[in-house]
């Protein structure tokens, strides 16, 4: 079974409700009516009902009268939801009506819909951009307990087997954070293992990668890696981490078993912690393009529930992927 087909059958499972806030865009509404019928998550759409219906009519779509559907005009739930915002931010300003008016946009309705548990998670950005998807997630959402950073990780498929599990790896952060403290890095490190075991559903082997392996040179940011790796231990003693090292140490393990004899990840490395965005952006891309690698994310991570953002030039299919990746997320959590 491949990659997606797993994620899907992980999302079957749990039934997630996936809070998809862009209900009048035809990408999504089309994206809604496949995971119904397949059974990926629970659909809550926000828009204007008839709208909605008249548009699954004109589309041809039979599934849509099984999603929940909030108007944010009409929306039972809206004011409990501005006594939220004001509770959180009235240090900012936040006032009654400024909420009531903010909650009439669908990416904060569904925002509160979330902190209110009244949904599982988040997927849009097929009609907004990044800052604005991300914008009321920062703000209401935050990150999880012990977590102060949001990264982005890449599920890599390889052509080549012969890396990590099957061919599959996970690298991060490629998408989020430019230059992570110490600390921040190992909070990366211990989110991107969660993100492995709950979407990839592997066990995760995590290398923090460095131009140096276990003091084969000193610098300042071989130090950092080096202390990333020993508070990323100390979090999450669940999981196989270990660094600092190169990234053929890694994951090439006759050299891994020279560079490093003592590590239990050299040479067997699934998961990738790239020291700053500069290395894994950089990383993933040239994977992606010289090695024919596909490459699926970013998985946001690090929030206190999955909010994920969709590239404007997404299709369908992109669509219905991410909302099983964020019903994953969701259950492992």
């Amino acid at each position: 079974m491949d990659l997606l087909n797993k994620i899907k059958e992980g999302a079957k499972k749990h039934s997630k409700r996936i809070v998809l806030p862009e209900g009048t865009e035809e990408r999504t509404i089309k994206a809604a009516d496949e995971i119904l019928e397949e059974g990926l998550a629970q659909v809550i759409l926000i828009g204007e009902k008839s709208e909605i219906m008249k548009l699954a009519a004109d589309f041809g779509l039979k599934n849509i009268k099984k999603a929940t559907i909030v108007d944010p005009a009409t929306c039972e739930k809206k004011e409990k939801y501005a006594e939220i915002m004001v509770e959180m931010r009235k240090h900012k300003g936040m006032t009654m009506d400024k909420a009531m008016h903010l909650l009439n946009d669908p990416l904060f309705l569904a925002t509160l819909m979330i902190k209110a548990g009244d949904a599982d998670g988040e997927v849009a950005g097929a009609a907004n951009a990044t800052g604005d998807v991300l914008r009321p997630a920062f703000q209401y959402v935050k990150t999880l307990p012990g977590i102060s950073v949001v990264s982005g990780a890449f599920l890599m498929i390889l052509p080549d087997k012969k890396f990590g599990d099957d061919g599959l790896m996970v690298f991060a952060d490629c998408a989020v954070h430019p230059n992570p403290t110490d600390s921040e890095l190992a909070e990366i490190a211990v989110a991107t293992a969660k993100t492995t075991k709950a979407i990839a559903q592997m066990e995760p082997r995590v290398a923090m990668l460095s131009f140096s392996t276990m003091g084969s040179a000193n610098h300042e940011m071989v130090e950092k890696v080096r202390n990333a790796t020993k508070i990323a231990k100390e979090m999450a003693p669940e999981f196989k981490i270990d660094g600092e090292m190169q990234a053929d140490a890694a994951i090439i393990e006759a050299i891994g078993s020279k560079k490093a004899p003592n590590s239990e990840i050299a040479g067997k490395a699934n998961v990738l912690v790239f020291p700053d965005l500069n290395t894994g952006n950089i990383a993933y891309k040239l994977v992606q393009r010289m090695a024919g690698a596909e490459a699926v994310g970013p998985v946001l991570q690090g929030m206190a529930a999955p909010i994920n953002d969709l590239s404007r030039g997404c299709s369908v299919s992109d669509i219905v992927n991410l909302v099983a990746i964020t019903a994953n997320q969701c259950a492992g959590l």
